[in-house]
């Protein structure tokens, strides 16, 4: 018997050896079991925001199309209201691409508060 397997025994690091690596590979399981759970919620919330989203969509395209057709009841042209839905979105839109660059910054600034905000709490 070799010194080093007696002081080994000694000092029971072989065990001592064991338990952490036992602890460490516990300690990535969990890890990899709290990244599925987040990931998952993550998927989930997608999801449920597309479907949503696509819902509202058809909805918009459907209240457009009725909103012009009502519109056009009061024009002598077919197409008056459709030019006048299009006029209501489309001045949104040139206000929005006109300021795209301040409403981006806002954006981001928004979601990097938010994050700090989400890590102070989990710290």
């Amino acid at each position: 018997m070799d010194i080093k397997s007696t002081l080994i025994k000694f000092f029971k690091l072989d065990n001592l050896v064991g338990h952490l690596s036992g602890y460490v590979d516990t300690q990535v399981a969990l890890v990899k079991l709290e990244i599925r759970e987040e990931v998952s919620r993550l998927l989930a919330r997608g999801l449920v925001v597309a479907a949503a989203l696509l819902l509202a969509f058809l909805f918009l395209i459907f209240f457009s199309v009725g909103l012009a057709q009502y519109l056009n009841t009061f024009f002598a042209d077919s197409f008056v209201g459709y030019w006048l839905v299009a006029a209501i979105y489309g001045l949104p839109c040139v206000i929005f691409l006109a300021f795209r660059k301040a409403i981006s910054k806002k954006i981001e600034h928004h979601f990097n508060e938010l994050i700090k905000h989400k890590e102070h709490h989990e710290s």
